[in-house]
């Protein structure tokens, strides 16, 4: 098995199993089909939701945290607008009131801005209620914290700039997001998922082989860990793929990027003399999934 089939075989064992995504759809069909009936009158198991964050983005590697917007008749944010305080808050509280109509046993409580549902199979879906914007494409959430307040979020943009980029390159895109993923989890590295999209967005904008095969992944993962390694350290924000929001600095992921380019030269002349060698380097910089 030569390089590129070591990186193709990675990349699909990061992939989420199907029966996995399954019981994933119909939960959210489930819910959507709850909140039409109750708050728009409609049959309908489609309608005003989506998924959002690393799953709607096509990032994600593990099945928690399904993130869901549903929008909302904007009726619901003129009633709880008019509310002095509380007004959020008591808007999360019926949307939860009406998804514990059908997963009455299943934990959940309502946390800051989002209404969160815990499965026994580690499933977590965080829902956040929302009403579309008049540009049809932003929408304004809910945010109980400091007394509540509505805040934006333009994740429609994001998802569509990811989907176009990774179709003009390759499918290379949303890879390299994922291998991000496993090398996070491996190196505790504080990223959050909109970053680590953002950040390989911005480094494939300009890397001349991102239309290229699993042939060039560990140059890949080389060059990317080098560009992360070279972000501004005093840098709190960046803006986020398609929406230009801003997406914030958890920590310093810097210096960890510098120790994994460093482990990557290692493999790389590895690779042609001492195959079984690069294996392990690649594995000690992503973890068990990649092949020993």
């Amino acid at each position: 098995m030569g390089l590129a089939d070591w990186f193709e075989t990675f990349n699909s064992d990061l992939r989420m199993i199907k029966t996995t995504t399954d019981a994933i759809s119909h939960r959210y069909k489930t819910m959507t089909s709850r909140i039409n009936l109750d708050f728009w009158n409609i049959n309908s198991d489609t309608q005003n939701s989506l998924y959002v964050g690393s799953y709607g983005r096509g990032t994600a590697i593990h099945i928690s945290d399904i993130d869901v917007l549903f929008v909302l008749p904007v009726e619901k944010y003129h009633q709880y607008n008019k509310y002095t305080i509380g007004g959020q808050s008591a808007l999360l509280q019926e949307v939860k009131n009406s998804i514990a109509k059908t997963y009455s046993t299943t934990h959940m409580r309502a946390d800051g801005q989002v209404i969160v549902l815990e499965f026994t199979d580690g499933v977590r879906f965080e829902i956040v209620p929302c009403f579309l914007n008049q540009d049809n494409s932003s929408c304004t959430y809910p945010d109980t914290n400091n007394g509540g307040s509505w805040k934006v979020t333009k994740p429609r943009a994001e998802i569509a700039e990811i989907n176009s980029a990774n179709n003009l390159w390759n499918k290379n895109l949303k890879r390299l997001c994922r291998m991000a993923r496993a090398w996070k989890d491996t190196w505790d590295v504080p990223m959050g998922g909109l970053l680590i999209d953002t950040l390989a967005y911005n480094f494939m904008k300009t890397w001349e082989h991102r239309t290229d095969s699993y042939l060039y992944y560990d140059w890949m993962s080389r060059d990317f860990f080098k560009y992360l390694s070279e972000q501004n350290k005093s840098q709190n924000y960046w803006l986020a793929l398609g929406s230009n929001q801003q997406v914030n600095r958890k920590g310093p992921f810097e210096y960890k990027a510098l120790q994994c380019y460093n482990l990557s030269l290692t493999a790389i002349n590895y690779e042609k003399d001492y195959e079984w060698s690069a294996k392990q380097k690649w594995r000690e910089i992503y973890g068990t999934k990649f092949p020993s």
